[in-house]
């Protein structure tokens, strides 16, 4: 954790776009996969810089994304805004725990891309998500399968985050169900991805 600044999660660092396109060819169809349909409220939690906040942009009828780096919010303003799209997205500098502090009101969906594993209180990051969804709101996690990273290999390179600190969705959903949500389903989203659906009970 030495020189990473307070309050980023560990090994969650912004990957060049070339491979972030390579890992992710089709966002939009990720977001179908997980759950986002149109009309949600939703919430791009360590938004980055912004892949998918676009797409999010384009099927929710409201985005917020929410991320601690300011730099990687201005990305994701100039990504959406040459595209067009941005009048239904807000940017929100923030901590991910404070999220309660900051959403604007319930949610129906939030979305947490590549992030998680690095997460030091992930019970903690929970119980913040679900008290900003509404009843069976869901939080959809987007994680790396615990393969040594040797074998996650995207444009002939290792990539993601350390072996050590990748999940089995076993371990996902036990960190996550004492935060006060609900295991629903998992599915496949790319070759080294799953996607733990959890929701708010009602």
């Amino acid at each position: 954790m030495t020189g990473r600044p307070v309050g980023f999660f560990e090994g969650t660092g912004m990957p060049d776009s070339g491979w972030w396109k390579a890992l992710w060819p089709d966002p939009a169809k990720v977001l179908g996969a997980v759950g986002v349909a149109p009309g949600m409220d939703v919430i791009d939690l360590c938004s980055g810089d912004g892949w998918f906040t676009l797409p999010l942009s384009r099927i929710a009828r409201r985005v917020i994304a929410i991320d601690i780096d300011t730099a990687l919010l201005e990305a994701a303003k100039t990504r959406i805004a040459e595209r067009g799209v941005a009048p239904n997205c807000t940017f929100v500098e923030a901590d991910a725990y404070d999220l309660p502090k900051v959403a604007p009101g319930p949610v129906d969906f939030i979305l947490l891309a590549n992030a998680f594993h690095g997460v030091p209180d992930q019970p903690r990051l929970a119980r913040a998500v679900r008290d900003v969804l509404k009843p069976a709101g869901a939080f959809a996690i987007l994680n790396w399968y615990a393969r040594p990273r040797e074998e996650t290999i995207i444009l002939g390179e290792p990539r993601g985050p350390a072996t050590e600190l990748r999940m089995t969705p076993e371990q996902t959903i036990a960190s996550v169900e004492p935060g006060g949500l609900k295991f629903r389903n998992r599915v496949e989203v790319s070759p080294y991805h799953y996607g733990a659906v959890f929701e708010r009970p009602l």
